[in-house]
Parts: structure tokens; sequence; C-alpha cells
């Protein structure tokens, strides 16, 4: 490893903090406060790797997802969006600023992701807020897609996602406008599950976390995930013909005796970890 390369290391270690709680949950934050934790190539590698982490640990149930100081994450980092309209010739790379994955893989993990939305949400990080599967956020926090604003389109599955949080006509307001709004707003249109006191939004988040952690079936979860996102597309008829053959799956399974068992003993289950595939 060259002097570069472990400067560049340290770099993204530093972009995106990495813990876990004694509850399970793996706790990912941006750590970019003084640019709003814009993403750029540090965030993004940085989220890669701790997601990548979380999802091979067996000891991780569920992942919660958010940022330091004032924003979660406020759009792509203006400093290299700047660099990159400075040098459009046709051939413009922007993966050197998203990364190579898009939002939509957070919908492919096998265990749930909470946001826990501190503050600034827009752009590219409310297209990957939106696709973390429950979110929280504290009272205050803004919103916007801004895409029309800034002479952009819808990014990476936002189109995809936002009709089927909030509804078509909600979409095309908040795509189309661009315009800020706030975390009561983002909750009365669906796409908050609650508005926190932001002091109380972390401890809100992992609490939520650590409940599916100590009571859900890894295994389970895992299945619904697939299910919510996979069946999305697809007719009533075919999504119901593959949720029997899964039941069927999920029946021969020994986390459905713990689920049953610890129910009639009134006592947590103790579910197995999900294994590696």
């Amino acid at each position: 490893m060259t002097v570069a390369d472990s400067l560049d290391s340290e770099a993204v270690q530093a972009a995106v903090l990495y813990e876990v709680t004694d509850g399970g949950v793996a706790v990912i934050t941006l750590n970019r406060p003084d640019r709003l934790n814009s993403w750029g190539a540090d965030i993004s590698r940085g989220v890669y790797a701790a997601f990548d982490r979380a999802e091979d640990d067996e000891a991780v149930r569920a992942v919660v997802l958010t940022g330091t100081g004032r924003g979660f994450c406020a759009g792509a980092y203006m400093g290299a969006m700047q660099d990159l309209g400075e040098s459009i010739s046709g051939d413009t790379d922007v993966s050197k600023i998203v990364g190579e994955r898009h939002p939509h893989f957070l919908t492919t993990l096998r265990k749930p992701v909470i946001a826990a939305i501190n503050g600034a949400c827009v752009g590219i990080g409310l297209t990957h807020a939106l696709m973390c599967d429950v979110r929280f956020a504290a009272d205050g926090a803004k919103f916007a897609t801004a895409f029309p604003r800034r002479g952009l389109i819808g990014e990476y599955g936002i189109t995809w996602i936002l009709p089927r949080l909030a509804g078509w006509g909600v979409a095309a307001d908040l795509l189309l406008s661009g315009r800020t709004f706030f975390a009561d707003e983002a909750a009365r249109l669906g796409l908050i599950k609650e508005v926190v006191a932001p002091e109380d939004l972390l401890s809100t988040a992992l609490a939520y976390a650590e409940d599916l952690a100590r009571n859900c079936s890894p295994a389970s979860m895992a299945v619904i995930k697939g299910q919510l996102y996979g069946d999305a597309n697809d007719a009533v008829t075919e999504v119901s013909a593959r949720a029997e053959n899964l039941m069927h799956e999920s029946m021969v399974r020994p986390d459905l005796v713990e689920g049953i068992t610890a129910f009639f003993e009134k006592r947590p289950p103790n579910f197995p970890a999900l294994k590696q595939l």
C-alpha cells in the first residue's frame, strides 16, 4: 500500500463512521458536517464498505443510517459538481460523484435499514433516504428533490420509489417543483414514519431498530424485504403464487418453531442469525 492509498483509506474511514450496538444494530454515520454530509467519493466509498460490513456480520440484525451535524446528506458535493460543470464534454463520468452503486442497492440488502434524518436531506441524499426501509426525521429537517432547480432530472431511481411511497400526485409536485419542504410535511405525505425532537432522533431510531433485532426473525425480514421490492412491478397473481412458495419455505425453518414457542412461553424469541448465502 502506498502512502497515498493509506491517506485515502483514512479519509474514507473518517468520512463514514461505523459502530455496532449491544442490541445488534449497526450505526452508519455520514461524517462530513462541514459540507452537510454532501455526497462525494469519500462518503460513497465509506458507505459501501460500511453496509458490506454490516451485511457480512451475523451479529448485526438491523442498520441505522444517519449524519453528523446539521445535515443528513445535502445532495451531491458541490465542489465536485463545479468541477464536473467545468469539464462537461459529452463523456462526463458522473460515477466519480455517485460512486459504483446506485442508491437502490439499499433495497437489495437483506437486513432492514432505518434512516435517522437529522437535517438537510436533498437530491441524492433524499434518494438514499427513500431507499431505506423506514425513516425517522428530526423536527425542522429540510427536504427537497432540487433537480429541476439545478438543471438536472430525477436521478437514480427516485422516480420509481417516490410515487410508491407518496403517490403519483405528490411525486409529480415534489419532482417538478424541486421545492423545499420540512419534516412535518414529509410525515403527512407518508415519507416519514415519525418526526421527533432532534435530541431524541437517534435514540428513537435505535429503539425501533433494536426492537426489530431483538424480536423479529432475521430470515423472515430478509425474505420480506425481497418481497417488498421484488413484487413492486408484478401482477398480484404472480406475487401471491410466489408468496405461497416462500411461505412453505418459512415453515420448515427453525425460526417458526422458536417464534411460536417464545409466544406461548411469553419470552423474547431467540432467532438464529442470518446465515451467509
